[in-house]
């Protein structure tokens, strides 16, 4: 069964979810750059195929982070995440986007993001 959380779980966790997102969109640009030289000039001064692969596996191990948290990874380019809680006696998600600096919105489970509210 998966972790429901309530707001203040979700916010003390918000702290370690900022941290390894800093990580991942440093190691997501690293990548789409290297993969970028690559492909059309051959060479990057980022290196080759064994560093690409590496900021591959790195990547994977920061999500993994949120894996293990019980935290559910919507997107990667820009970075969502929703935490699984109930507000009321309705299930929803407390939702993160990239570029946030706190957790502050939610929306319905069965809506998704295009119902996305503020936090009361």
């Amino acid at each position: 069964m998966a972790r429901i959380f309530t707001v203040d779980e979700a916010r003390s966790l918000m702290p370690a979810v900022l941290e390894h997102a800093r990580a991942f969109v440093a190691v997501r640009a690293d990548l789409a750059e290297l993969t970028h030289d690559l492909r059309h000039a051959g060479a990057s001064p980022l290196g080759g195929l064994p560093e690409a692969k590496g900021l591959e596996a790195r990547m994977d191990e920061i999500l993994s982070w949120f894996d293990a948290e019980d935290i559910e990874i919507k997107g990667v380019a820009p970075l969502l995440v929703d935490f699984p809680a109930v507000l009321g006696e309705v299930s929803v998600r407390l939702c993160w986007l990239e570029g946030e600096t706190a957790l502050g919105w939610y929306h319905r489970s069965d809506l998704g993001f295009p119902g996305r509210r503020a936090l009361p």
